[in-house]
């Protein structure tokens, strides 16, 4: 595992202040000492796209939350076939304190940079701050409803609905300052098709369909997406429950 610690984050100093997942990570619900505080053990790491972040089994020695970029999680079944069972976006968090053993092999899928903190020193920050772990358990909770969520779409739901919610949690996690909302696709859409069970084509196929019916918009050889409609978007994927 190859990282590299950096203090500048493209054009501007990294702080906790500048950060683009202080307001969505688990740094959402402190105060300003508290972020001062936890400011003290943080440490920046950055991979570049393609480089192992972690290996199934391996060590890790860390946990951490995504400050930009994306990587994906896998698991290896006995034969040998590896199955992408999640992703990382800005504000995403991962490791579980007290432990030091990677679940999944963790890859960079982008240029990625993350805030991590030493094992043991984020466990102690814990159990004296109420916000960091009352926001913890919340994150917690909501990747156990999108891994739920993840059950169904890949068992039951059609190839369009399994494109059109890959598609509609991308935008959800856009900050809707703007309209349409827009987003870059962090996955090629061949990698795309692998994390949704489907084939290339079919990928291709659905996208197309979604563009021709107005649900996006193309642009930058379609690696940018834009919505006007994030609804009528979740509603294709087949959401009855829009909240």
């Amino acid at each position: 595992m190859t990282a590299h610690a950096i203090s500048i984050y493209e054009d501007f100093p990294l702080t906790c202040q500048t950060c683009p997942a202080r307001h969505d990570g688990i740094c959402a619900e402190i105060d300003d000492d508290e972020l001062l505080r936890i400011g003290r053990i943080k440490r920046y790491q950055k991979w570049g796209a393609g480089e192992t972040i972690a290996i199934e089994g391996g060590s890790l020695p860390f946990v951490g939350s995504v400050v930009k970029g994306s990587a994906c999680l896998t698991r290896s079944l006995s034969d040998g076939r590896v199955q992408m069972v999640g992703m990382l976006l800005p504000s995403d968090f991962v490791g579980k304190p007290g432990y030091k053993t990677a679940s999944y092999e963790i890859t960079a899928i982008s240029n990625v940079t993350f805030c991590t903190f030493d094992t043991v020193s984020f466990k102690k920050f814990l159990g004296s701050s109420s916000g960091v772990s009352s926001r913890l358990l919340d994150m917690t909770l909501n990747d156990l409803d999108n891994a739920r969520s993840w059950m169904l779409l890949l068992g039951r739901k059609t190839a369009r609905e399994k494109v059109a919610h890959f598609l509609s949690l991308l935008f959800q996690r856009v900050r809707p300052r703007l309209s349409p909302l827009r987003c870059t696709l962090p996955l090629t859409r061949d990698t795309i098709a692998t994390y949704l069970g489907l084939s290339l084509e079919t990928v291709s196929r659905q996208v197309t369909a979604l563009r021709r019916d107005g649900l996006i918009r193309l642009e930058n050889n379609g690696r940018t997406m834009l919505c006007d409609d994030l609804s009528a978007l979740r509603l294709a994927a087949g959401e009855t429950t829009l909240d």
